[in-house]
């Protein structure tokens, strides 16, 4: 239980490095913060690649079902999502990352996917925390919030 000066938690969970695996959990991990709360967001298996350096511009649109296995049609996807982003005038992901961390949303990557694919702390942006799944457990199992985004 919370006592009235303790800030209300959210946890968010990235796991895909998609454009529709990263930006929900930055959405919510920003609003969250806006609200008074403490947010932060796991970076675990393929969404760790967005908190990697020079990766953020490289999130791709991987359309579902059949239309994802057809040749090129996540570059085209890709280009159609970035242009009604841009339309609607949300930032790109880099972007979005630097606010949410400016706002105080804390990026923390996933240990054992760090050893699982051989990166270092030096191999992502300013600012991540590197925590083994049971740190963010500890965290996340008195959250007001915990998603899976």
């Amino acid at each position: 239980m919370k006592t009235i000066d303790q800030k209300e938690t959210a946890a968010f969970i990235t796991s895909r490095d998609t454009l529709d695996g990263v930006y929900p959990g930055l959405i919510l991990g920003m609003n969250a913060v806006r609200l008074g709360m403490e947010a932060r967001i796991f970076y675990t298996f393929m969404g760790i690649n967005v908190i990697r350096k020079g990766w953020s511009e490289k999130a791709k649109f991987q359309p579902p079902g059949f239309m994802g296995a057809i040749p090129g049609m996540s570059a085209i996807a890709t280009w159609m999502m970035k242009s009604k982003i841009k339309k609607a005038h949300v930032p790109c992901v880099g972007d979005l990352q630097e606010m949410a961390q400016c706002e105080g949303v804390k990026f923390i990557a996933c240990k054992m996917t760090i050893d699982m694919m051989g990166f270092t702390k030096d191999d992502f942006i300013e600012g991540v925390e590197i925590q083994a799944a049971e740190e963010f457990l500890k965290y996340a199992k008195d959250c007001n919030i915990a998603l899976f985004t």
